[in-house]
């Protein structure tokens, strides 16, 4: 289909006005860069018209411009049924993405400011780097699903938002540079993981090989054709190759490449189209006997100061003006007619999924419904019955067996929903396109090997906090569920630190979800599912543990927090002791002290606290679900000692807590690396978690009875 329709778009749409918009967004890419003033080159180019400091990023435009130029015919003709997204791999190519968003009006639709007409296109130019937009792909610039900055992932992402859409094209621009990175590599290879997964779309990888890095050659550029071939060939692609110079060359080498390309999951060999212009195309070639183009000089402005330096100058006017801008945008800055049947039409603003509805109440039917159910019992139909309403993946690094989360069907079949392979980074970025095309997905690993992803889910809540900026519609969560935690393996496999990071960011959609036993754990992955626009993780333990009364089960979904009334003290009044728990492991452990003072001290005013959400402890107004300080002192009192105990590290209760940290009240206890292997009980030990240590902790904090009498 794909390359019938770009066969049919180069015949239909001439190489001149192809051209015309390659020239068109390589002119406003430089004008953006250096010009403050005369974005038309209207009057003769003085030094007063070019900014005193330029900025930004030339060297990877010129490429990325000519494939968004020969993609807008195919845009153009693609039916109403059909989908194609171009995915930057690069967020240094951010002038060339607003210059296209400029030319296809779009940039207008979302900055009315930048709409095409003669102050539009003056404020593009002249206030390039935008407050507004900034100066990277984000989704600031309409259309934009990934935001660039950071280098890997394009490939895998764009394979995420190909799945289970096999109406979609998905093209993504990778560089050479960052086709060494291992998030890439492993997308190469951990396509074949998707093979009987559904049907899907396809996507059509194009490396924009330009031959430099930021600061020198790329491995890929040292590489011979024959060499190239034959590692693309091992990558299970077929290479077209283009340099891009003419344009209707390059366009048959993208139908040529479609023609041959295949849906994701299909076997046998792809396409990808190799793009060899070289970086910084365009520039000069020396200045003053300095060279220019094919040095590093082009990765950002080619000429550094072209107001203060006289050759600069000179350089920098002939070269605006081999654009000829008048000939290809008019004096009320919309693109001249001949360039038209090139641009993509603007599509219609992406609408989100339905909000979610009766979250807490289907989340509490799930925990009535498991019971006394282990984790392995009570999990798996949750993911089975969310995979049953459609749009749903599961991604795993090749651990569901070991996490005890066995979806087999009765013969043995894995369901085509869930994917493993061996990478976090693979498996986040998957999950990333498939919920940034709004479809809901969740990633399960082990507790320690989570943090693997951490920059990646970083850089996925930077581009949601963009979104949001935008005013775009909300999207499914960010969803990850963490198990075989540390406490019950071995010393390499133990690391609590994504929970640590995530809270490190400050981010309010971050929500930490710390049930207490398997049938919470069940209900809160029900909720997160169902959540929209949040980064949920669910910490929770594959082994046994206990079960616990589920009457405080609402109220924990709902705000968080909640007293566990069979072992606590009948409410009011100033506490003696507050025991707070917040994990599975932590609950059993804190419950059996709590038990045996309730029977040992009955006079001791006992409160026993289960924290389902840690975000719960912040500051007030700092998160969604963050204690008022009125419900804070009616949890914790105002003098009693505090002896909380968590699955991850102790400092994130103290991080939370900030300003209103209740001092020497708290001993906060969690994960202590142990500084060699240790056995599970030792570990506890370690940590001040065994139940030996946590009583002789508690009944030191607790008052004496001779003063409790007293009080």
């Amino acid at each position: 289909m794909w390359g019938d329709l770009a066969q049919h778009a180069q015949r239909t749409v001439p190489d001149e006005a192809v051209e015309a918009v390659a020239d068109a967004l390589d002119y406003l890419c430089l004008a953006q860069l250096y010009l403050r003033a005369n974005p038309l080159l209207e009057n003769p180019l003085v030094r007063a018209h070019i900014k005193p400091k330029p900025g930004g990023h030339w060297g990877v435009c010129p490429p990325v411009n000519r494939m968004l130029a020969v993609l807008g015919p195919l845009q153009r003709a693609v039916p109403a049924t059909a989908d194609l997204q171009v995915l930057h791999g690069a967020g240094h190519a951010g002038p060339s993405a607003l210059a296209h968003a400029y030319l296809t009006g779009r940039l207008g639709d979302a900055h009315p400011w930048l709409e095409r007409t003669a102050n539009g296109l003056r404020a593009l130019v002249t206030g390039f780097p935008h407050p507004a937009t900034g100066s990277e792909i984000t989704p600031l610039i309409p259309g934009h699903l990934h935001t660039g900055g950071q280098l890997g992932p394009a490939l895998a992402v764009a394979q995420g938002a190909a799945l289970d859409a096999p109406h979609r094209l998905t093209v993504a621009l990778i560089g050479d540079g960052e086709c060494e990175t291992g998030t890439t590599a492993a997308a190469w290879l951990g396509a074949r993981a998707l093979h009987a997964t559904g049907s899907h779309g396809t996507v059509l990888p194009v490396v924009l090989l330009n031959g430099q890095r930021m600061g020198g050659p790329s491995l890929l550029a040292g590489l011979t054709r024959r060499e190239l071939t034959a590692y693309f060939t091992g990558l299970g692609h077929r290479p077209v190759y283009s340099d891009g110079t003419r344009i209707g060359q390059l366009r048959a080498a993208l139908a040529e490449a479609l023609q041959s390309s295949k849906p994701l999951g299909v076997p046998g060999p792809g396409s990808v189209l190799v793009l060899t212009l070289p970086k910084g195309h365009g520039a000069p070639a020396t200045v003053a006997g300095r060279p220019i183009a094919g040095t590093a000089a082009v990765h950002k402005t080619p000429l550094a100061n072209p107001a203060g330096n006289r050759e600069e100058f000179t350089a920098l006017a002939g070269w605006l003006s081999a654009y000829r801008p008048q000939q290809l945008l008019i004096a009320d800055g919309r693109p001249r007619p001949h360039l038209l049947p090139a641009l993509p039409e603007i599509s219609p603003a992406p609408v989100g999924p339905e909000p979610p509805r009766g979250c807490i109440a289907a989340s509490s039917a799930v925990a009535t419904r498991t019971g006394t159910a282990s984790f392995a019992q009570a999990v798996p139909p949750v993911l089975r019955a969310r995979a049953a309403e459609g749009s749903f993946r599961l991604f795993s690094p090749d651990e569901l067996t070991s996490n005890r989360l066995d979806l087999r069907d009765p013969n043995g079949t894995v369901p085509p929903w869930v994917v493993e392979v061996l990478n976090e980074e693979l498996c986040h970025a998957w999950a990333q396109g498939y919920t940034e095309t709004g479809r809901r997905a969740l990633t399960v690993g082990y507790e320690a090997f989570a943090p693997l992803a951490t920059s990646l889910i970083e850089q996925q809540l930077k581009h949601r906090a963009a979104r949001r900026h935008a005013g775009l519609p909300p999207l499914p969560s960010i969803v990850y569920l963490l198990t075989s935690l540390g406490w019950h393996n071995t010393y390499t496999h133990q690391n609590p630190g994504l929970v640590s990071s995530l809270l490190a960011t400050g981010d309010p959609t971050v929500h930490l979800l710390t049930p207490a036993d398997p049938a919470r754990t069940a209900a809160a992955l029900t909720f997160a599912l169902r959540k929209l626009d949040r980064c949920t993780v669910i910490t929770a333990s594959k082994h046994p543990l206990s079960h616990h009364p589920q009457d405080t089960l609402d109220e924990e979904i709902r705000h968080g927090i909640a007293p566990w009334p069979h072992l606590s003290h009948p409410a009011g009044g100033e506490p003696d002791l507050v025991l707070v728990s917040a994990g599975d492991l932590p609950a059993r452990q804190l419950t059996s002290v709590a038990r045996r003072l309730r029977t040992t001290r009955p006079e001791l005013r006992l409160r026993y606290l289960h924290i389902h959400d840690l975000t719960v402890l912040a500051e007030p107004g700092t998160r969604p679900l963050a204690l008022t300080d009125e419900a804070f002192t009616r949890h914790f009192g105002t003098r009693a000692p505090i002896l909380a105990a968590t699955t991850g590290y102790p400092a994130d209760i103290h991080t939370l807590l900030g300003r209103r940290h209740p001092g020497h009240r708290l001993t906060a206890l969690g994960y202590r690396d142990p500084g060699q292997p240790v056995t599970s009980e030792r570990l506890l030990h370690h940590c001040r978690l065994d139940t030996a240590s946590l009583w002789e902790q508690a009944i030191a904090l607790a008052p004496h009875p001779s003063r409790r009498r007293a009080s």
